[in-house]
Parts: structure tokens; C-alpha cells; sequence
């Protein structure tokens, strides 16, 4: 059996891909590096592409569940294997230098026995023999000094731990599932169960067939949805440009709003939301906040109407006619609207004529026969949607 390595892919050394026929390895990737994604290299070597790759954890809990059917009733047996294979870890290896050991120590007493006996008026056999001597007893060293390393390595488990393992007869599932059962266990069961897992795709690549070629010959057959790559389920690149955009100023209730209108959906085709941006902002660094930050030298459409004392049509008819400047980040997104263009002489002109005449009368001299629609009557003018 293979040397249990450290990592959170469980299936490391099991699976073969049903293609090629080689065995898949892993990479690890994510913020921490501890995302499992399996790969069969296929010809990429030679200049062609990766056979299958699909992503780790859910593929890791599916054959998990198939683990729990098939073992759970067998699991003190189950645990008590682990645990004996897992404490003797590197016994093999120890048993070799072990034996390696004693047959030094056999030869260094034979060049002992040899050095000893001759003549030592003849130096130059004296000093040769010495010198294999001498070459033994630095070899016995070097192999104590790995025994005594191996057994520095060696896992040994805590009390609780042992107690855990030994539990798993009456609650298998619950151990195996609990957050404290650890990897390392986990691979150990596995092997101990598992001789290896043959793995393919569909024709459309969107479903994977596993069989499960359990210890003692036994198969187990299934298929599951592909876990989708990070570039699949990737936030898209517009998307995450509006979130960045955005973001300096508006909250992330605002900028949903505006990604929903705009027809964009997260990496996974869900609808925005303010936690869904607020992740997204995090997976990316992007700086933000919850809710919109106040800024004093713009107001947005609804805000410009209230100071004003207007309706919303009236400042959407200044922005349509070019009197008054209007900005937006971006299509659908809150209108932006200086203060100091509010405050601009010709429009104030314009407003205080439509208080006293209650007619919008444009700076050429055009005359709109309507009543201004004031503070009280904006009801209306509400669900246009432009916050």
C-alpha cells in the first residue's frame, strides 16, 4: 500500500480513468491550496489536452455515501483495520532497515575480527582493513539515524482519537461525516476497502460513471452530475466589472438590484443578491459595503426631485434636453446628479418659473402645457425604477 499522503482529496491513488486507462492524480488549488481537483493527463504531454478532470469534494462525498452502504455494518472491523494500519505506518520500511541493520552489524564484527587478527607490522593491510571497519560502523550509524527518524514520523494517536475509531461500529456515519474525523483516516478507510475506482465521462461531458472495484470483487456502479470547473462557476467578466465599478460608492443591495435588471446571473445561474455580491467582492478583493456610502456633491434622481420640489418627469425632461447633466456607472444603474448643476442659475431659473406658473418652460422658450407634478404627487413617478 502506498504512502498516505497529506492533502484533502480522499481519492488520491484510486481513481483510473475509464478512457485511457491511466491513473488520475491530483492538484490543489483555491485561497488555501487545499481544493481537490482530480486529472488524467491524457496526451497534454505531448501536446494535446487533459482526458477527464472534474473537482474533488463532491465526488469524494458521493463515493463516500456508497462507503457508508457498503461498510457501515462492518465498522468496528472497518475501524480497527485503519487504526492497526494506521499506527504501524511505515512498518515495512522499519522491518527492512531492521534487517539491514543486524547484517551490518554482522559484517562490521567480521572486518573487526579480520582487522584484529593481522599482523601489525604489516601496515598497509593493517589500514585498509581499518578503513572497512571503520565504513561499517558509519553505515550502522546512518541506519540507526533513519530508523530513529521513521519512528519520530510515525503517527500516533491520542486517546480521543482511538476512542473515536472504536465508536464507529454503533455510528460509523455520524464519525465519518463529523468535521473532527480527520483526512488522513478517512484515505486510510478507503484504501482498506477500496482496490480502485475506474472513471469516465458521458459523450456530452456533463455526467461522470464511476464503478467502485471493492476488496474482495465486489462492484458497485453509478453516475453523477460533473462537478463544473472554477472557470464554469466563475462570477462573469461583466459582471464582476459592474460589482468593481460600482462598489466605491453604492451597496451591495444597490448593485444586485442593477445586476438582476441588467440580465446577469451569478457563476452558477442563480439571481443577485446582497450576500451573493458581498461574496463575489470577496472572492475578488474588490472593496465595498453593504450599503451605499453618502456623497455629499451627488444626489441620485428621487433626491434631485426632492430638493427641487419637482416631480421625477421634470428632471428626467432637464436631462432629456440637456440642461442638466446626468451620470450613471453603468446601464440601469442610479443616476447621478451634481448638486452643482442643480444649483446652476439657469435652472433655477426654469424651476422657480414652474412654482410660480405651474408650467415647465424649457430655456429656448418652449412651453409645456402641464401642471408640475410636485412633492406630493410623485407617487406615480416612483416606479420608474431608476433607484
Amino acid at each position: 500500500m502506498a504512502a498516505i499522503r497529506a492533502g484533502q482529496g480522499l481519492l488520491v491513488g484510486l481513481l483510473r480513468c475509464g478512457h485511457c486507462g491511466r491513473k488520475l492524480h491530483v492538484r490543489y488549488w483555491g485561497g488555501r491550496g487545499t481544493n481537490a481537483r482530480y486529472l488524467c493527463k491524457g496526451d497534454y504531454d505531448a501536446g494535446g489536452q487533459y482526458c477527464i478532470g472534474f473537482g474533488g469534494s463532491s465526488v469524494d462525498r458521493r463515493v463516500g455515501q456508497e462507503l457508508l452502504k457498503a461498510i457501515a455494518p462492518l465498522g468496528v472491523e472497518a475501524g480497527l483495520r485503519a487504526l492497526e494500519e494506521l499506527s504501524a505506518g511505515g512498518a515495512a520500511q522499519r522491518a527492512a532497515l531492521s534487517r539491514q541493520l543486524e547484517q551490518l552489524v554482522y559484517e562490521a564484527k567480521k572486518a573487526f575480527e579480520q582487522y584484529d587478527a593481522v599482523d601489525a607490522r604489516n601496515r598497509l593491510v593493517a589500514s585498509e582493513l581499518e578503513r572497512r571497519w571503520n565504513e561499517k560502523l558509519e553505515e550502522i550509524e546512518a541506519v540507526k539515524q533513519r530508523l530513529s527518524s521513521l519512528d519520530a514520523q510515525r503517527y500516533s494517536l491520542s486517546p480521543e482519537e482511538e476512542i473515536t475509531i472504536r465508536s464507529m461500529g454503533e455510528h460509523f456515519a455520524q464519525v465519518w461525516q463529523s468535521n473532527h474525523c480527520p483526512p488522513t483516516l478517512k484515505k486510510m478507510i478507503f484504501r482498506t476497502a477500496i482496490e480502485e475506482i475506474i472513471v469516465q465521462t458521458d459523450q456530452e461531458k456533463k455526467s461522470l460513471e464511476l464503478v467502485i472495484h471493492w476488496k474482495g470483487g465486489a462492484h458497485t456502479q453509478f453516475a453523477m452530475e460533473r462537478p463544473r470547473s472554477a472557470t464554469e462557476t466563475a462570477t462573469p467578466t461583466e459582471a464582476l466589472e459592474i460589482i468593481r465599478r460600482m462598489a466605491v460608492r453604492y451597496g451591495d443591495d444597490q448593485i444586485a438590484s442593477v445586476l438582476n435588471r441588467r440580465g446577469y446571473s451569478t457563476g452558477k445561474g442563480m439571481r443577485w443578491n446582497q450576500t451573493r455580491v458581498a461574496t463575489a467582492r470577496r472572492n475578488h478583493s474588490i472593496a465595498g459595503q453593504k450599503r451605499a456610502l453618502p456623497d455629499p456633491e451627488r444626489v441620485s434622481l428621487s433626491q434631485a426631485a426632492r430638493i427641487c420640489g419637482v416631480s421625477h418627469r421634470t428632471i428626467e425632461r432637464l436631462v432629456e434636453t440637456g440642461l442638466l447633466k446626468c451620470e450613471q456607472i453603468t446601464p440601469r444603474a442610479p443616476w447621478e446628479i451634481r448638486r452643482s448643476d442643480l444649483d446652476a442659475a439657469p435652472i433655477r431659473r426654469i424651476i422657480d418659473r414652474l412654482h410660480r406658473t405651474g408650467k415647465l418652460i424649457l430655456q429656448w422658450g418652449c412651453a409645456e402645457n402641464q401642471l408640475a407634478l410636485f412633492i406630493e404627487n410623485q407617487g406615480d413617478d416612483n416606479a420608474r425604477h431608476h433607484e
